[in-house]
């Protein structure tokens, strides 16, 4: 069955102009190499290179004007998919949120 389908594909540039595309994408890049980052700078390490993979793309692969409105929304945007990617890695990593806090010494 010939022709350009999109289930022949991975991932293609209009997977990655949307939302849930964006998502998938940045979860796959930050866990596949915060090892790396969160050995270097920790947890907020890892919070600010999500962000900051998240602003790549977007600003790669999403038709963003030169308005600063544009320009603006694009950086909420991202924001907005690195939090989203950040949640959905909790949900499949740890879904009864049943993490152990440490206690605190007296």
């Amino acid at each position: 069955m010939g022709g350009n389908n999109m289930y022949n594909e991975f991932m293609t540039k209009e997977m990655m102009a949307n939302f849930a595309g964006l998502v998938a994408s940045v979860s796959i890049i930050v866990q596949f190499t915060k090892v790396i980052v969160k050995k270097q700078f920790g947890d907020i390490g890892v919070r600010i290179y999500t962000i900051i993979v998240a602003l790549i793309l977007n600003f790669i692969f999403t038709d963003i004007g030169t308005d600063v409105q544009e320009i603006a929304l694009a950086v909420i945007n991202s924001i907005l998919v690195a939090i989203t990617s950040m949640g959905g890695y909790e949900i499949i990593a740890d879904p009864r949120a049943e993490k152990q806090k440490k206690s605190e010494k007296n």
